[in-house]
């Protein structure tokens, strides 16, 4: 008890709790059945739904700018390594070989500067527009258990005032907290009444200045990048006429079942006719005698046992099993852990190492932010903190956005989900495992 003391959680405090939990479960109940009124306000719970509608589409923006970042990111690894190819094949003596060195070097920056100036005046905005929603967020579903309260304590005084036998001290009680609950309540209706639209209005300001933002720096980007691939097709021209005689030029071959025509060009063929699209072939280290054709069916071997044949007979059109589709294209260690996972018989991999997690684990986060807990059923978080999540016991008490689960060092020390678990909001973590 002592201990518990220390952490500011008293005996009093937790039997508060656990009373105002089913006060408000034994109200909702009663308003399901239709046997207690509820307080409606239709003008909020719009607000809400704007609320969530304008949630879910900057979650989706995020996501999405995220993925924009990523291919921006392998693009410049893919123009980096095309450069560093030219360079390399680019020989000494060669006309313009500082230039394009040079070139590839501004090529470098541009993509780099390109990928920061998006985090810096697109990615970094969102995140910053989207903070304020967690916190929102959790004032509207506090707002909801208020209201709650405050039908409770209403019918409550209600029942005292109409019962036969009248007691003044309770009903004076009654009274006091119905006054009370419908304080709390009102305060936090009325900040969230004015708050609200003034966050939906903001949208469109947002909307706009993020896609002006990509679009002037997208704009910017090529403009640059296209005096730096003009001045690289200026170097290779000059490289072009030093060494005129020695054009490449891609010539038709001639098919196989034609007979050569030296390098003659196809005449275009007659109207009507389907046109004969010259055939370009790369040419390849010669394949083995013997080798198999893809496709072509395998001569059976005279020792093949008959079971095995009635086998492959009775397979349905088409149907290849997993160890033949594995074998034909696969390494044999790719193709032995390929048919261990077909046939369930994998000995190691998702299964091993969860026996000390707790009952239901899904996956880890890691929280990227601090997060101050504002109800007793909620998870306080510092940064750096790894959460454990796991499934709500009832499904239709989770909100969008929130995920239920128990911090890992809670939970390595006690082993007790009770004491532990708790909600928190997913906007402010990052999935680790």
């Amino acid at each position: 008890m002592a201990e518990m003391g220390s952490k500011g959680v008293t005996a009093g405090k937790i039997a508060s709790n656990v009373q105002k939990k089913l006060t408000r479960a034994q109200e909702k109940v009663l308003q399901k059945l239709g046997k207690a009124d509820e307080t409606k306000d239709e003008q909020f719970e719009q607000c809400v739904q704007n609320f969530n509608k304008q949630l879910t589409e900057g979650t989706r923006l995020q996501k999405d700018l995220r993925t924009y970042l990523a291919s921006v990111k392998a693009m410049h690894e893919a123009s980096k390594k095309l450069n560093e190819c030219l360079q390399e094949v680019y020989e000494p003596d060669w006309p313009g070989r500082d230039e394009a060195s040079k070139i590839a070097e501004n090529n470098d920056l541009l993509w780099m500067d390109y990928h920061q100036k998006l985090v810096d005046q697109a990615l970094l905005t969102m995140d910053t527009y989207l903070g304020q929603f967690p916190d929102i967020k959790s004032r509207i579903a506090k707002r909801g258990r208020k209201l709650v309260d405050y039908d409770s304590a209403r019918h409550h005084y209600e029942s005292l005032q109409t019962a036969k036998k009248k007691d003044e001290a309770k009903i004076a009680k009654a009274e006091e907290e119905l006054i009370k609950a419908q304080k709390v309540f009102e305060e936090m209706n009325v900040d969230l009444q004015e708050e609200l639209p003034s966050l939906w209005n903001s949208r469109v300001g947002f909307y706009v200045n993020t896609f002006q933002s990509i679009a002037g720096l997208e704009e910017n980007f090529h403009k640059e990048m296209s005096k730096l691939n003009q001045n690289l097709n200026d170097v290779l021209i000059s490289l072009e006429k030093q060494h005129g005689s020695n054009t490449f030029t891609v010539k038709a071959q001639p098919s196989d079942n034609a007979p050569a025509k030296g390098n003659k060009s196809p005449s275009p063929p007659p109207d009507g006719s389907p046109a004969a699209t010259p055939e370009i072939r790369v040419n390849h280290e010669p394949e083995p005698a013997g080798a198999a054709t893809p496709g072509a069916a395998l001569p059976k071997s005279p020792s093949q046992p008959a079971e095995a044949s009635e086998a492959a007979a009775a397979q349905e059109p088409g149907e290849t099993t997993a160890s033949e589709a594995a074998s034909s294209s696969l390494p044999a260690v790719v193709v032995e852990t390929f048919s261990a996972t077909v046939n369930g018989t994998v000995e190691s991999g998702s299964g091993a190492g969860r026996l000390d997690l707790p009952p239901g684990f899904m996956f880890k986060v890691q929280a990227q932010h601090d997060y101050t807990a504002t109800d007793t059923d909620e998870l306080q978080l510092k940064a750096g903190d790894v959460v454990l999540v796991i499934p709500f016991q009832n499904p239709e008490e989770q909100d969008e956005g929130w995920l239920m689960g128990v911090k890992e060092t809670d939970w390595n020390q006690h082993k007790e989900l009770e004491k532990c678990r708790g909600v928190f909001p997913e906007n402010f973590t990052e999935r680790v495992q």
